[in-house]
């Protein structure tokens, strides 16, 4: 069993007194845990003022916060070409102080920057992908692609980077001026929309010497969960046939349909349907569909996502679709060329101690102070996505969730957070700037995403990031309950192994061709802060403007 030595050791001063027992996305939980509180940490004068330090260096920070959001959201690039938020987030950091080594585990795009030394280690983590055909414009509220047909922000990972980054920047400036021991390690969370990034991290051992990961991901809400998620695991996996061709109207009978093979694969899968647990989630789309009609297609592929609430779920599903690619196969007198694991991700189970820490954070910080721009924005988008007008949420609504019950689990999402999380005690801080009732995965999620509203709502959600990373640095129990709880009930009777193969690599040629498509195009429309103060200003936007209604 693992155990994790604690050796660091910190000025009395800042020591927070023992453990107090309570009486009586990431991925999100289960029931309202706020009044089932276990661990509570009581602080001290002097890291109740390095909180209030922090929460003003923030307020600071919200300039840089303003650039780095737009500037990342400009960029808007799919999983594994991520290639200008790299070269643009690291140069911040380097700017900061901080060591940067670029290409980790074998992703260009990958980067890890770390400051300091000593225990406790804490790394900081967030995703900085987007989706495909999601372009549109900031702060309109309605279908107006940025660049028709290009990927977009519309997860809203352009985020999250920004916030781990200015709570580092001003924790680090503490640890330096009061010498506390600590190491601050940062890494985007590359391609996770492909769930393609974060298994290769925890294979090249970036979090050996963790001693507690603060992931982030966008939201609507101030929140953190603890506890088994309600998320998926999954497996994303390429089949490729291999026939041969023919003239499809002079001679058909000589060749071999891949094609036939993949819609059999695909008709054989929709079939199981019927027969799956109500938990499981399985989509595909096909991705070589032959050359032209009048050919018989000698090559044809299919992608799919198979998702279950566990490793062994969803193993299976892969293992049962295997077989239903070679049966396949000989129906149509042709081969499986390929079988392709190209990403992968376990379910989430997050620290319940880190979790409960935070929560007292969040309940300091609050939500941000919406005026009525952003109001109008929020219910504008609402009414033209068909949803209740109920704007922004203005106070914390559920900000502590537990465990999803698994009787009552029937899947949903996945994120390879999950991954982090089976390795070393890690937490999800949802942040508010995005709106209520988009549908995900959308061009509705990237309206918002370069305006005052992810503005504020990155600026509170750093704020909560910062507060935590001082608990943990000052709090050498709360490190210490998190290991107990790692050890002695999360991993108790469940032990981490991956998906992928040992020698598996990481598909870093996804998406390329998308973006020699579309970059060009995108370039004109980079975001240039030396010569606007925001990007709303840049590409003349009045902020909000919605349908039948001049701004």
């Amino acid at each position: 069993m693992r155990r994790r030595a604690l050796t660091f050791v910190f000025t009395l001063a800042f020591a927070a007194p023992a453990l107090l027992v309570a009486q009586g996305r990431g991925g999100r939980g289960g029931f309202n845990a706020a009044d089932s509180i276990k661990y509570k940490y009581a602080s001290t004068p002097k890291l109740d003022a390095l909180k209030a330090e922090a929460s003003a260096e923030i307020d600071k920070q919200a300039k840089l916060i303003q650039v780095m959001v737009d500037k990342v959201f400009s960029f808007a690039e799919p999983g594994f070409q991520e290639f200008e938020t790299m070269k643009y987030l690291t140069g911040v950091l380097e700017k900061n102080g901080f060591t940067v080594q670029r290409g980790y585990a074998g992703m260009p795009t990958a980067f890890v920057a770390k400051w300091g030394s000593g225990k406790p280690v804490i790394s900081l983590g967030s995703d900085v992908d987007d989706i495909p055909q999601a372009s549109n414009k900031p702060g309109v509220g309605y279908h107006d692609p940025q660049v028709t047909g290009a990927p977009g922000h519309g997860e809203g990972h352009n985020a999250g980077m920004p916030l781990n980054i200015a709570a580092a920047i001003v924790v680090k400036k503490i640890m330096e001026r009061e010498k506390m021991p600590g190491t601050l390690v940062l890494w985007p969370g590359i391609a996770e929309e492909l769930m393609s990034g974060k298994a290769w991290l925890v294979r090249e051992g970036l979090f050996k010497d963790v001693d507690v990961t603060l992931f982030t991901h966008v939201g609507n809400d101030l929140g953190v969960s603890w506890g088994q998620s309600s998320s998926n695991a999954l497996i994303s996996a390429m089949f490729k046939f291999k026939g041969s061709s023919s003239h499809a109207a002079g001679a058909p009978w000589r060749g071999k349909s891949a094609l036939d093979a993949v819609m059999l694969m695909a008709t054989s899968w929709e079939f199981q349907r019927e027969h799956m647990e109500l938990a499981q989630r399985s989509h595909y789309v096909i991705t070589d569909g032959g050359d032209q009609p009048n050919v018989v297609p000698p090559t044809a592929a299919v992608w799919f996502y198979f998702r279950n609430l566990d490793y062994d779920r969803t193993m299976a599903m892969f293992e049962d679709a295997k077989v239903k690619a070679k049966a396949a196969a000989m129906m149509t007198g042709t081969q499986v060329d390929t079988i392709m694991m190209v990403g992968s991700g376990w379910s989430g189970h997050f620290s319940r101690p880190v979790a409960e820490a935070m929560f007292a954070n969040i309940n300091k910080v609050g939500m941000p102070k919406w005026d009525d721009k952003d109001q109008a924005l929020a219910k504008g988008l609402q009414r033209e996505l068909g949803q209740r007008e109920t704007g922004l949420m203005e106070r914390v609504q559920g900000g502590l969730s537990g465990p999803a019950p698994e009787a009552t689990r029937t899947g949903g999402g996945s994120d390879d957070i999950g991954d982090v999380s089976w390795v070393v005690p890690t937490i999800t801080l949802r942040f508010p700037s995005n709106i209520p009732g988009t549908p995900g995965h959308n061009w509705a999620n990237a309206i918002a995403m370069a305006t005052p509203i992810a503005h504020k709502g990155v600026v509170a959600g750093a704020k909560v990031q910062a507060m935590t990373m001082l608990d943990i640095l000052t709090t050498p129990q709360l490190v210490a309950d998190a290991w107990s709880y790692f050890n002695d009930e999360q991993t108790k009777t469940i032990k981490y192994k991956p998906f992928f193969a040992p020698t598996d690599k990481p598909p870093v040629w996804l998406n390329k061709e998308r973006m020699e498509k579309y970059r060009p195009e995108m370039m004109k429309y980079y975001y240039d802060e030396t010569k606007f103060d925001t990007y709303l200003q840049q590409l003349g936007i009045k902020y909000p403007t919605l349908k039948g209604i001049v701004p």
